[in-house]
């Protein structure tokens, strides 16, 4: 199959995410300068190659780079990186945090998804006649909106609390303890909004009780497939990699191993009619965390660098759907407001929470900075509910600049609080399972 200029789409594609891996690398260089995370330089790359930036200029830049034909190649890569980053994300996402803390955390978790999401529904309320699509209802895009306000994102939160060395502090294992409880329960109530959209195909096409028995049908088979991976798949998967330990190709094994099972996984959740990235999330949650030094070395460490080769790619693919300059008078309105309701409703939810516990105001809005966080998160997120068509492309945009703007005034406000030490950690990172220092992630 050839472009539109005769030149092969295959040789397209690899062009493409050449100019990405440059682009991106650029950013990421300019972002360590101005102390932000990859990840907040990787969505700005994927956003100046779209529309907002390069669009700009004359010739239809983005489309000649990025010609039509070859976007199916370039989402292809995307979702594999975006699979493999899911997986390390549930890897990471120890739930044994939890463990003993619930008492001591509990009223502050529970706030700090609570209020945002609260408040980001009385938003979604506000902004549902002059957003949402057609088709749309309200309690769907509300209860949609509501979860994506109130996300925290784990990964980049990590990476944050290890590069400041606050994993030993009061406000930082805090900050880690409520962000897996609040995520654990926003990927919950997502679950339960693809599972609605599905069923309903997001916009009541279907009638109420073929929509209600498929909507039963998908829970019950998320229940079978989550009792599956607790009770079949962990136990087989230790199993197996025990097996593969010990032989000259000890590595290879059992990467093949766990990029298979992610993909199967995710190939699962897509049969039963939620997104692909529950199953590779699933599939990093029952993933074992004895001999975590090992398997990090020999799994985590390589499937990081390939998802760091990936993932800008499914930045730019976000980037080619956002158009800041087509927002409009309203679309501005909109954008404030969404801005204002995000860091005002989370930072208010964990911050003043915080306090009543007994942080100082200064260690109380550290951690009110770190849950407003929201990074590659919020964007699958927001992806999810794009192709459900939950929200149209002039929402998708403002809450993408959000989940930008949110993620990259962390590093100032702690600087600022002076609050973690700022000095290059010389230490190596600490594998999945090991919570003395969260390892690194992008997201």
């Amino acid at each position: 199959m050839a472009g539109s200029e005769g030149m092969p789409v295959d040789a397209i594609v690899l062009a493409d995410v050449a100019i990405v891996l440059v682009v991106g690398a650029v950013m990421v260089r300019l972002g360590r300068r101005l102390h932000q995370p990859p990840v907040v330089a990787e969505i700005a790359a994927g956003l100046m190659l779209g529309p907002s930036l390069l669009g700009l200029l004359p010739g239809d830049l983005p489309a000649l780079l990025f010609p039509p034909e070859a976007r199916p190649g370039l989402s292809a890569l995307a979702q594999l990186g975006l699979a493999l980053f899911m997986f390390l994300a549930g890897w990471e996402l120890d739930l044994g945090v939890l463990r003993g803390r619930i008492r001591s955390v509990g009223s502050t978790a529970v706030l700090a998804m609570a209020v945002p999401f609260v408040v980001g529904a009385g938003a979604a309320a506000l902004l549902y006649r002059s957003t949402a699509p057609d088709g749309v209802g309200s309690d769907m895009f509300v209860l949609y909106m509501a979860t994506a306000f109130s996300i925290t994102a784990f990964p980049v939160l990590a990476r944050i609390i290890r590069d400041r060395r606050l994993g030993h502090t009061r406000v930082g294992t805090t900050a880690m303890a409520c962000a897996a409880a609040g995520d654990v329960v926003a990927w919950c109530v997502l679950v339960l909004v693809v599972a609605l959209a599905g069923a309903s195909g997001a916009g009541g096409a279907s009638g109420a009780a073929d929509g209600m028995g498929g909507l039963f049908t998908v829970i019950a088979l998320t229940i079978a497939y989550a009792a599956a991976m607790a009770l079949v798949v962990r136990p087989l998967l230790h199993r197996a990699l025990r097996l593969a330990a010990g032989g000259r190709q000890e590595t290879g094994v059992r990467l093949v191993l766990i990029v298979a099972g992610v993909l199967l996984s995710s190939y699962a959740t897509t049969w039963i009619g939620i997104h692909a990235i529950f199953g590779a999330f699933a599939f990093g949650l029952v993933m074992p965390r004895k001999d975590a030094l090992r398997l990090h070395q020999q799994i985590g460490a390589p499937l990081e660098k390939a998802a760091g080769l990936l993932l800008p790619v499914f930045f730019v693919i976000t980037g080619l759907s956002v158009d800041i300059g087509g927002l409009g008078w309203s679309g501005l309105v909109a954008l404030l407001l969404i801005l204002v309701t995000a860091v005002v409703g989370k930072f208010a939810g964990a911050a003043i929470p915080a306090r009543l516990s007994g942080m100082s105001w200064r260690d109380a809005g550290a951690f009110g900075t770190l849950m407003n966080t929201r990074g590659l998160t919020e964007i699958v997120i927001l992806g999810i509910g794009r192709d459900l068509g939950l929200i149209g492309p002039e929402l998708f945009t403002s809450m993408v600049l959000m989940a930008l703007v949110t993620t990259a005034m962390a590093g100032p406000l702690l600087r600022l609080l002076g609050v973690g030490d700022t000095s290059p950690v010389s230490m190596p990172e600490q594998p999945v399972g090991d919570r003395k220092q969260p390892i690194g992630a992008k997201g």
